[in-house]
């Protein structure tokens, strides 16, 4: 079996999938899926790219090229780092807080040295004077608790989860904002405030 045929099959066999599931969700028959894993024929880039979406995976690492193609003594190309695959649990604001949904929503590619439990995808702009954008994906670590002054992912109300830097005194938690143009959110004893885990990295697309 080839380098993307075991992938493939690996990547199909974490997500549950039969080969005639797969083949339904991307477009081609079981039989051509069948000869992508036992390495009789490699799947087309359209494909490629389909199964590199379901599965939430780069296509370079899909194909192994990850490793097979390691630069070398090629000046400013730095090869890229080992990765582990953690869940995505959503969408987290950058701006406003909005609706939570703690549901399974794929995986992200994480480097393996970063101590991650799950991933956030940001929406909003409050957080960019710390460089973190709109469409980023943010590296979240499950912790009860952080440090003044360190940006926290944030459950507010039980339903609404915000990203912010994050500030306690006495009774009074107050989330910061990187942005200026939006005011700090006031959490009074009233409020239910709970720190799902401290922001530890993330993940920015070439604008």
């Amino acid at each position: 079996m080839n380098t993307i045929g075991k992938n493939i099959k690996y990547y199909r066999e974490e997500h549950n999938l039969t080969q005639t599931e797969l083949a339904k969700r991307i477009g081609v028959t079981d039989k051509a899926v069948s000869t992508w894993e036992n390495g009789t024929r490699e799947p087309r880039m359209g494909v490629i790219d389909a199964m590199s979406a379901l599965f939430g995976v780069d296509k370079v690492k899909l194909m192994g090229l990850d490793q097979q193609h390691k630069p070398n003594g090629v000046p400013d190309i730095q090869p890229l780092p080992e990765t582990v695959r953690r869940p995505r649990l959503g969408t987290i604001a950058c701006g406003q807080p909005i609706l939570c949904e703690e549901n399974l929503d794929g995986y992200d590619e994480v480097p393996e040295n970063m101590r991650c439990d799950f991933t956030l995808l940001c929406k909003g702009d409050s957080m960019i004077g710390a460089r973190i954008l709109d469409g980023d994906i943010v590296y979240i670590r499950q912790q009860p608790e952080v440090e003044n002054g360190e940006i926290a992912a944030v459950l507010l109300d039980g339903s609404e989860t915000t990203l912010k830097r994050f500030y306690r005194s006495g009774d009074i938690i107050t989330l910061q904002a990187e942005n200026p143009a939006y005011p700090p959110i006031i959490v009074t004893q009233e409020q239910q405030c709970v720190v799902l885990g401290k922001a530890i990295g993330f993940t920015s697309s070439v604008r």
